[in-house]
């Protein structure tokens, strides 16, 4: 199967590194408001 013909929807390789980047990001985010902010994840958004 060529890469013009593979689906990129479901657990296919595209779709996991896409998953794996964007949860990278969003933990980078995560650590550096609260380095910013003084508080942590939880207080954040309301649980702590």
């Amino acid at each position: 199967m060529s890469d013009q013909t593979e689906t990129r929807f479901g657990f296919v390789n595209y779709a996991e590194t896409w998953n794996g980047r964007l949860a990278m990001i969003g933990i980078l985010i995560g650590l550096s408001t609260e380095l910013l902010t003084g508080q942590g994840i939880l207080v954040q958004i309301g649980l702590g």
